[in-house]
């Protein structure tokens, strides 16, 4: 039985930990891009973004990794990005904010991560995104 010091050496799990790590994070954001590119309900999202997607799959896969608390690669090598910033100019709308948070809804049940957890991930997407859209 640990004791109550190695109790509390012991840090919490982040996110990143219990969503299963990176590998898991890439699912999820595998699933994410493999909807938006076959399913005709993400037809507009999909338009705003490049034919090639492997450069946004592994740009969404560091962000989230940091995002969930894993290893910040990708906020070491983008000093001073902000998300909201780097999505103004696709004029992102209601309609595009609303795709990216069902994709990313639906990713989470393919990647199958953990219910509580892709609950509150869900909730986050969601005011993400509405901090995305454009009002001009």
């Amino acid at each position: 039985m640990a004791t109550t010091a190695e109790t509390a050496a012991k840090p919490a799990p982040t996110p990143f930990d219990l969503v299963g790590g990176r590998d898991s994070v890439a699912r999820l954001v595998g699933a994410f891009y493999d909807l938006m590119a076959s399913d005709p309900a993400y037809a507009d999202l999909r338009k705003m973004h490049a034919a090639d997607l492997t450069p946004m799959k592994n740009s969404l896969t560091g962000y989230l990794t940091g995002w969930l608390g894993g290893p910040r690669d990708w906020f070491e090598e983008n000093p001073g990005k902000c998300m909201v910033s780097l999505h103004g100019p696709l004029g992102v709308t209601k309609e595009t904010a609303q795709q990216w948070v069902s994709a990313m809804s639906k990713a989470l049940d393919i990647a199958e991560i953990d219910s509580a957890l892709a609950a509150a991930m869900a909730q986050a997407f969601t005011q993400m995104a509405s901090g995305m859209i454009r009002s001009d």
